[in-house]
C-alpha cells in the first residue's frame, strides 16, 4: 500500500516500545503512537488495533466496506469488524491477511466460527512447508488463508479447504488483497472435499487442540485425545502423488506408562511413507489448559475455574501427563522399507525448516542402510558447519567433555568420545574409516579390535544426525 501499511512500515511507525507491546497484545502504547491520525496511523488504528476512526480520516470506500460487513458505522466514526494485517511472504510483494481480531480480556466471548489470524504458528508452518516448486498443493484447514499466500508463488494450482464457511470467505479476501488468483476454496472436513484427489504437497495447521469439547472450529475438532492428528496422518498417504510430501503442525499426548515417541512413531509407521516427527515443546496438563483458556480470553471470567477443572479431570481420565507440540513431515518416497524418525528438538533451527526434511531423511536412510562393515569401509567426511567444543578445567591435558555442534541446519549437538572426536578431525572423504580408526587406536593406546567393534553404533548415530556424511564414490 502507498501509505506504508506493511510489516516494516507499521513497526517503524509505532516505534520499538509500542511494537513490542503489541506483540504481547497490549494496545495502549500503539494507540498513543497513532494519535496523530495521519493516513498510516489511521489504517493501523482501524485495521490492526480495532479502534474507531472518524469517517473523514478514513480515506477508504467506506460505504462499500460497510455493505460488505467489514466496517460498522458508529455515529461519525467507523470501526472494523475484522483484523487486516500486513504479512511477509518472503517474496517482496505486499500481502495481507483478513481474520477476526485476537480476543483480549474484557472482550465479548469468541464466536464459535471465530477465524484466527496469522501468527507464530502460521510462520512456523510456512517455514516447514517450504519445498521446491510443486504442481498441486493443498492447504488443509486454511483458516484465514495465510498458507495459500506462501504456496501460490510455488505451486501451479492450490486447493484450500476448511469446515468453517466464514473462514473461507475471509480467506478469499486475504487472497484478493494480496493479488493471489486461481486458489480454489472448498468447504468440508479433513480430506472430504478432495476425495480421490492427490497432491504434490499438503500443508496443515489443523484444529489440533486436545480438549473435552469442540467449542471453536479453528482449534478443536471434537475428537477424543489426539485422535484427530493421528487420523490426519493416517489418511494423508492416499492423497499424496508419487513423491509427494506433507507437512503438519500437531499436538500429541504423553500418557502414563507410554513412551510418546512410540505413540507418534506408530502413527508414522502405518502410513507407508518416510516420516519425521519433531517435538518442539511439551507442557504439563495445567500449563496446556491455561494456554488455551488464555487464548479464548477466559482468564478471570466466572466460568474459568469450572472449565479449568473439567479439562484437567478429562486429562486425568486418560492418564495424561503432558501434551507435546511439534511438526510431522511425510514423504511418499516409494521405498519398500519406509524410514521413521521421531525426536525432540527444542533448539532454534536454520530457516526454512522445510529444507531440512529431505536432508534429515536422506541422512537417516544412509545410516540405516549401511551395515557395520559398510560403515567401516565408507569414506566419511565432516558435514559443513560442524564445530568441536571441548570442556574442562583450564590447562587440563584431557577435556571432561567433547561436543560436536552444528552451526547450520538442525543445529544439533552430540557428546562424543575421544575416538569419535579424533575421527571427525581427520576424516575428509579421502580414506576409508577402518584404517583411520586403527591409526587412532594406536595413538590412544586402545585395542584396535575394541575400537572397531564399538565404532559402527557411534558412527551410525553421527551420520543419521548429520554430523558426518558418506562421501560420494570416486
Amino acid at each position: 500500500m502507498e501509505t506504508g501499511y506493511t510489516i516494516d512500515g507499521v513497526r517503524e511507525r509505532l516505534g520499538d516500545m509500542a511494537a513490542s507491546a503489541l506483540a504481547r497484545e497490549e494496545i495502549v502504547p500503539a494507540l498513543r503512537a497513532t494519535r496523530d491520525a495521519d493516513p498510516l496511523a489511521t489504517l493501523i488504528r482501524l485495521w490492526w488495533l480495532g479502534a474507531p476512526v472518524s469517517m473523514a480520516a478514513a480515506d477508504l470506500p467506506v460505504q462499500d466496506l460497510i455493505e460488505a460487513g467489514l466496517l460498522v458505522r458508529l455515529g461519525d466514526s467507523v470501526q472494523a469488524t475484522v483484523h487486516l494485517q500486513p504479512w511477509d511472504t518472503g517474496t517482496g510483494d505486499p500481502a495481507y491477511v483478513v481474520s477476526d481480531r485476537k480476543v483480549r480480556p474484557g472482550d465479548p466471548s469468541l464466536r464459535p466460527d471465530h477465524v484466527v489470524g496469522a501468527g507464530g504458528a502460521s510462520a512456523n508452518l510456512a517455514q516447514l512447508g517450504w519445498t521446491a516448486p510443486v504442481g498441486r498443493a493443498l492447504d488443509l484447514g486454511t483458516g484465514c488463508g495465510v498458507q495459500v499466500l506462501h504456496l501460490a508463488p510455488r505451486a501451479d494450482h492450490v486447493v484450500a479447504t476448511d469446515v468453517n464457511r466464514r473462514a473461507l470467505r475471509l480467506a478469499r479476501l486475504s487472497w484478493g488483497l494480496s493479488g493471489v488468483t486461481g486458489a480454489e476454496a472448498r468447504e468440508g472436513s479433513m480430506y472430504d472435499p478432495v476425495d480421490g484427489e492427490r497432491f504434490d504437497l499438503v500443508v496443515s495447521n489443523p484444529p489440533f487442540v486436545i480438549a473435552p469439547e469442540a467449542r471453536y472450529t479453528y482449534r478443536e475438532a471434537g475428537r477424543r485425545g489426539d485422535e484427530f492428528c493421528r487420523d490426519l496422518v493416517r489418511r494423508t498417504p492416499r492423497h499424496l502423488a508419487q513423491g509427494g510430501q506433507a507437512r503438519f503442525l500437531a499436538n500429541w499426548l504423553h500418557v502414563k506408562g507410554e513412551d510418546w515417541q512410540d505413540r507418534v512413531g506408530g502413527w508414522l509407521a502405518e502410513t507407508g511413507c518416510d516420516g519425521w516427527a519433531v517435538q518442539r515443546d511439551v507442557q504439563d496438563p495445567a500449563e496446556y489448559v491455561e494456554l488455551w483458556l488464555r487464548d479464548s480470553a477466559e482468564h478471570g471470567t466466572s466460568a474459568y475455574r469450572e472449565r479449568y477443572d473439567e479439562w484437567l479431570g478429562w486429562f486425568d481420565s486418560m492418564d495424561v501427563t503432558g501434551v507435546g507440540f511439534g511438526w510431522i513431515a511425510l514423504h511418499d518416497s516409494g521405498s519398500l522399507s519406509p524410514l521413521v524418525r521421531v525426536e525432540e528438538m527444542t533448539q532454534p533451527v536454520e530457516p526454512p525448516s522445510g529444507a531440512l526434511v529431505e536432508e534429515v531423511l536422506r541422512a537417516a536412510r544412509a545410516a540405516h542402510e549401511l551395515s557395520d562393515d559398510d560403515l567401516l569401509d565408507a569414506r566419511l567426511q565432516v558435514a559443513e558447519g560442524v564445530v568441536e567444543e571441548r570442556v574442562g578445567p583450564p590447562g587440563a591435558d584431557d577435556p571432561s567433555r567433547i561436543v560436536l555442534r552444528q552451526t547450520r541446519g538442525a543445529r544439533r549437538t552430540a557428546a562424543v568420545g575421544t575416538v569419535e572426536a579424533a575421527l571427525a578431525g581427520v576424516c575428509d572423504g579421502d580414506l576409508p574409516t577402518r584404517p583411520l580408526l586403527a591409526a587412532i587406536a594406536e595413538l590412544t593406546g586402545e585395542d584396535p579390535g575394541d575400537v572397531l567393534g564399538r565404532a559402527p553404533a557411534a558412527l551410525r548415530s553421527l551420520i543419521a544426525e548429520g554430523f558426518l556424511t558418506v562421501a560420494s564414490p570416486r
